[in-house]
């Protein structure tokens, strides 16, 4: 039967009957902001499961790198590779195998989402996202290339790093580093060309990566869907308009009801965090729809 190992914002990890191999169930459960909402989304993890799956398969048969992925034995579990899990920083030896890099790449094809607002604070500059220094940049414009940025994965919230601070966390040698977010730039460059020919802009996502025989990097979790990813309506944009396709489009709500600002006041300031309001009945059938339907048009099956 397994064990739960660890129950995760929206997934949970379970072992199985072989020690090497297991499995992730994907629950109904969402999150923002690094907060567990309470409120379950029906379908949600159907579809997250499905989505991440079917961008695995073609990064395998690309060939771009070794993948996590077993088999999907069920329409919210896959069944994958198991890596050793080190979450003190800088204890991973350059000569260990198997072993998960605590690490995310996210990276960033528009200014949208936190890239946007880290820019009205203040705190990027517009030379930071590649354009020349001075330039005034609205949310949404194309970046002049894709920008990578790297985040902690067993900090209590999420920091980015720069790549010094990366490097002395995961131990991993450039040429490891440069690898991974040389794959990270040939797996969006899959996700982009599918999503153009359905009317769809990939703008941002996060990928996470583990070290297999060798050394050798191996991408592991889940991306390509619309908890790692944001994707918008490409004929809406072409029009001036951002029509939000992904959970950002539930991190609005938490925008325009004032929570995010006293959320963000209470960590600034080593305050008690405000509990995250449940979402309104009408937030959740859109997000349940939202996440049925993307699932079908980032694919082309159906749900």
């Amino acid at each position: 039967m397994g064990e739960m190992i660890y129950h995760g914002k929206v997934k949970q990890v379970w072992s199985t009957e072989d020690p090497d191999i297991i499995e992730f169930r994907y629950t109904n459960q969402i999150s923002v902001f690094d907060q567990i909402i309470p409120s379950l989304i029906p379908r949600k993890g159907e579809s997250l499961n499905r989505t991440s799956c079917y961008w695995f398969n073609l990064v395998e048969k690309a060939d771009i790198c070794e993948t996590h992925i077993i088999e999907m034995n069920a329409p919210d579990r896959v069944r994958a590779r198991r890596f050793d899990v080190v979450r003190e920083p800088g204890a991973i030896s350059q000569d260990r195998e198997n072993v998960f890099v605590p690490l995310e790449v996210i990276c960033r094809h528009y200014l949208a989402g936190s890239g946007w607002r880290r820019y009205q604070r203040g705190d990027a500059p517009a030379e930071e996202f590649g354009f020349e220094p001075g330039t005034v940049l609205e949310e949404g414009v194309k970046l002049p290339s894709p920008y990578l940025e790297v985040s902690t994965k067993f900090e209590k919230f999420d920091r980015l790093l720069d790549r010094d601070e990366a490097l002395e966390i995961s131990n991993l040698t450039d040429e490891e580093f440069d690898s991974i977010m040389s794959i990270v730039i040939k797996v969006d460059e899959i996700i982009e060309s599918e999503a153009s020919k359905r009317g769809l802009i990939h703008v941002d996502g996060k990928k996470e990566f583990a070290l297999g025989k060798d050394r050798v990097p191996v991408l592991v979790d889940s991306f390509g869907t619309l908890d790692e990813d944001r994707w918008w309506d490409a004929n809406k944009y072409d029009e001036g308009e951002i029509v939000q396709l992904s959970k950002e489009f539930v991190r609005g709500h938490y925008l325009s009801t004032g929570h995010h600002d006293e959320l963000y006041k209470a960590r600034q300031s080593g305050e008690d965090e405000p509990p995250i309001p449940a979402l309104p009945q009408e937030i959740i059938d859109q997000t349940s729809n939202l996440y049925s339907t993307m699932f079908t048009r980032l694919t082309g099956q159906e749900f």
